[in-house]
């Protein structure tokens, strides 16, 4: 028997190879070190007006830290399955805490099965509080795992804070403008592993579907296998290169609520045809379960009157990931 190991996409899921002038690098250490803010600023409205993704780089994270992260992030899913099984998501209730098998989570179930496994963590709590705040779970025997992914979501919080005040000053916000709704805030720090896909790959299964992120802040780390892709405004789906050194930031639903469609939440999904095992690390930022979204005032015009009701962060993102776990569906 012929065994082939080429990838044949569908149409549909076919990305033009294009300059990423299109999503912008921006230097984010004029931001950082406080030199130049207001010209970091108006890179971000620009990039963020346009695409929803900017890639940073200069961000004071250091290059031999994320590697590490990467590694205990391969490590793990190596593991047997018996093992991540015994952390399973839905052990942690509406904490969402653990591991989530391929397929377990299907981003755009309607159309794609998400060919992926996940590990979340978040803050540590000691207990179930409510959705996206109880215990984290650990495999055992694994005490660098832990230590590194945990401090990799320490780190994540600090940057995502200081991006937004980026994101504050590209409004005409005071740079201040989200800590008043991130006293508390929902946070998420996962490790995927994306399988190749070889022979025929339509969009029925894919690696993960067309989708928006739910919250405030995405940043992603990748690899260098690729296979992210990010609609632009014509509506086609373009490549999100890694490049090295660099994250790749990103908005999400809450953000776009906020600027009255300003700024662009965008649709992005990933197709791994490269015929290697693709890990990516993002974290996700969001606000306080109870903070309310609503537009911005300087957001609203005659030319761009509201778009949106008020919403709270906890509703809006629970509502969200109900419609994509399993096992959230079963409960309800």
């Amino acid at each position: 028997m012929t065994v082939d190991l080429v990838a044949k996409l569908d149409d549909k899921l076919r990305a033009k190879r294009e300059s990423f002038d299109k999503i912008p690098v921006v230097d984010i250490a004029p931001l950082l070190d406080g030199s130049d803010k207001l010209s970091v600023a108006r890179q971000i409205r620009w990039a963020l007006s346009n695409t929803g993704f900017m890639y940073v780089k200069n961000h004071g994270i250091p290059r031999d830290f994320v590697d590490s992260v990467f590694d205990v992030s391969r490590r793990f899913f190596e593991l047997p399955m018996s093992e991540k099984m015994d952390l399973h998501v839905g052990k942690s209730d509406v904490a969402l805490r653990g591991y989530i098998e391929p397929f377990g989570e299907n981003t755009d179930p309607t159309k794609t099965k998400d060919l992926k496994e996940c590990f979340d963590i978040g803050p540590e709590r000691s207990t179930l509080e409510g959705p996206f705040f109880g215990a984290n779970q650990w495999p055992s025997d694994f005490p660098e795992f832990r230590e590194l992914t945990y401090g990799y979501h320490q780190k994540m919080v600090d940057l995502a804070k200081k991006l937004l005040k980026g994101i504050a000053l590209s409004l005409d916000l005071p740079e201040n403008h989200f800590e008043a709704l991130m006293r508390n805030p929902i946070s998420i720090q996962r490790l995927l592993h994306y399988p190749p896909q070889r022979g025929y790959v339509g969009e029925n299964i894919i690696g993960i579907g067309a989708h928006t992120d739910y919250g405030n802040l995405t940043i992603l780390a990748q690899d260098d296998v690729g296979g992210l892709q990010v609609m632009n405004r014509d509506g086609d789906w373009v490549e999100g290169t890694p490049i090295p050194g660099t994250f790749v930031i990103n908005i999400g639903d809450l953000v776009q609520r906020l600027t009255n469609d300003v700024y662009l939440a965008n649709m992005h999904r990933v197709v791994n045809t490269s015929g290697r095992e693709r890990y990516s690390i993002p974290f996700f930022i969001d606000a306080d379960f109870d903070a309310t979204i609503a537009p911005l005032a300087s957001c609203v015009t005659a030319a761009n009157p509201v778009r949106y009701k008020p919403v709270t962060c906890g509703a809006h993102k629970f509502g969200r990931f109900a419609a994509s776990y399993a096992h959230l569906a079963k409960a309800g």
